[in-house]
């Protein structure tokens, strides 16, 4: 995950965060956390990144609408990626108190 933008691990986030949600439905998740819009042309590149890594799966619900996925890989890394955050706010905690 290390290779990833910030955007685009906010992404995995929003696609984890909902049943294999289409791309409108990821953007709006976005659009509500950032609290500005988000374009079509920084959504869908970001996401088919996060496909070709592996992070992600894209599958056709019909002839004009994807939704996405988490793999397993996506799963773990984001598993990896909180403990690592854990691991350092329980050090900052222990540092202030």
């Amino acid at each position: 995950m290390y290779d990833l933008t910030g955007f685009q691990r906010d992404l995995l986030f929003a696609v984890v965060g909902k049943d294999e949600p289409h791309g409108l439905a990821i953007k709006e998740e976005l659009e509500t956390y950032y609290e500005k819009e988000i374009h079509h042309g920084r959504l869908y590149p970001n996401l088919d990144t996060l496909v070709d890594k592996g992070l992600v799966e894209k599958g056709q619900r019909d002839r004009r609408t994807n939704y996405y996925a988490l793999t397993e890989r996506g799963h773990r890394e984001i598993e990896a990626r909180r403990e690592w955050e854990d691991d350092h706010l329980e050090t900052a905690s222990s540092v202030s108190a």
